[in-house]
């Protein structure tokens, strides 16, 4: 009878528990849910944006090297070949191909179908050859960024011609090209082998991710030893008093401090203190190993305190002094967990924009940096000034550059989680 009644007291409770927790799971799931479905929004807007950014339009054009424009004197001097107007060339050859002359009225429309840069890849052609001076070359050159964004469809020819970037006589002189062949689609190496440009159609990332890389190296080379040796101590060694504790419990406020603040510090010590080069990758650096080293300080203690004191205690049994125990015996069993750590570190690292932006990394670099001194950008200042841009084509390579830094830190953080995985310990 008592059981009965037990049972008739506990059923509604147990139902109710089950209910709760069957709400539970599908709000758990419903959340999973819509933070994937973001996730997949997020990266298919990039990529539909980007993905046209890693091809270019070309145009193929029979380039005659004429000497008298070239060189008059057959002298063949450095000066004379590198001063040379081989724009020139480039529009001698539009004209003929469309059978046309410099004094039609719609010349400069032509003109314009070329990258305007093109004339540096002629040359550097006629600087590398000259022999090359006096013939007829065929020769892709790089199409502006309008023709390029026509052949990719981003220009609608079906508004009225005074609302759209091309004419009807460019379109039409398109068409022709296209139909003899000289339009050519082929992968944008340009992308990945220049810097940045105020022309679309020949910037690149280059110098951005050199920029960065020379970023890491620095911080990597600051923040890591300290970092680690600073948690060994205060783990370790260090007495557990007041003092320690005032520093532990700072090192955790400066894991939540917004970077943008370590900007700030960097602009006013480094470069306004020390005087260290402006938009240079060694302040860039030093900016990131000091937002980097509470994050490495608490990632490298908590895999210190993972290793179980019985290694510690059989390694003094054993004759080791404390010293020796921690260094060949602890550190070596938490290596796995600082290295992912560190890695994930850096690559959060790699992502901030905010303290690249308040020490100058965000100028105009159309030069690959040589050495951690040079003027440099950053991958994601790259990105922020390019979003700032109003031209179509600027649209695709800053989503194609937001694609080439997630690539980045996608390869950063599953190297991480291999790290773990493969070399961590069970205990």
């Amino acid at each position: 009878m008592s059981s009965i009644i037990n049972n008739d007291i506990l059923s509604p409770i147990s139902s109710k528990r089950t209910r709760k927790e069957k709400l539970f799971k599908i709000c758990g799931l419903s959340a999973i849910i819509f933070a994937l479905s973001m996730l997949i929004i997020l990266f298919i807007t990039i990529f539909s944006k980007g993905y046209s950014a890693f091809y270019q339009t070309r145009i193929k054009l029979n380039i005659n090297f004429n000497e008298e424009l070239i060189d008059p004197t057959g002298a063949r001097e450095i000066t004379t070949l590198n001063t040379a107007d081989y724009s020139k060339l480039i529009s001698q050859s539009l004209f003929k191909f469309l059978n046309i002359d410099k004094n039609h009225p719609k010349s400069s429309e032509i003109k314009s179908l070329i990258s305007y840069n093109s004339f540096l890849t002629l040359r550097d052609r006629v600087l590398n050859d000259p022999l090359i001076i006096g013939k007829t070359v065929k020769i892709n050159l790089i199409a502006s960024d309008d023709v390029d964004q026509m052949i990719k469809g981003n220009i609608s020819l079906n508004i009225s011609e005074e609302n759209r970037k091309i004419s009807d006589f460019q379109i039409e002189a398109i068409n022709k090209l296209k139909s003899d062949g000289a339009i050519l689609t082929v992968f944008n190496k340009t992308l990945f082998t220049k810097s940045d440009s105020r022309e679309p159609e020949v910037s690149g990332v280059l110098g951005a991710i050199i920029g960065s890389f020379y970023c890491l190296f620095v911080a990597v080379c600051i923040s890591v030893p300290i970092g680690v040796f600073a948690a060994i101590f205060l783990q370790e060694f260090a007495k557990k008093n007041k003092i320690t504790d005032f520093i532990e419990i700072n090192i955790n406020n400066l894991a939540a401090v917004p970077s943008i603040v370590f900007g700030l510090l960097g602009l006013s010590v480094f470069i306004n203190f020390f005087h260290l080069p402006r938009s240079s990758p060694i302040v860039g650096g030093l900016v990131l190993a000091l937002m980097s080293l509470p994050t490495i300080v608490i990632v490298t203690r908590a895999s210190l305190l993972a290793v179980p004191d019985t290694i510690r205690d059989g390694a003094i049994a054993l004759g080791a002094s404390k010293m020796q125990a921690i260094f060949n015996q602890v550190l070596p069993l938490a290596t796995p967990g600082i290295c992912t750590g560190v890695i994930i570190a850096l690559a959060r690292a790699l992502g901030e924009t905010a303290p690249l932006l308040m020490i100058g990394m965000i100028a105009f670099i159309p030069d690959t940096p040589i050495a951690i001194t040079d003027p440099a950008t950053a991958l994601p200042a790259q990105i922020f000034m390019w979003a700032d841009h109003p031209e179509r084509a600027f649209v695709e390579r800053t989503s194609a550059a937001i694609l080439i830094l997630l690539s980045f830190l996608i390869v950063m953080n599953a190297t991480a989680i291999y790290i773990r995985h493969k070399f961590e310990k069970k205990w």
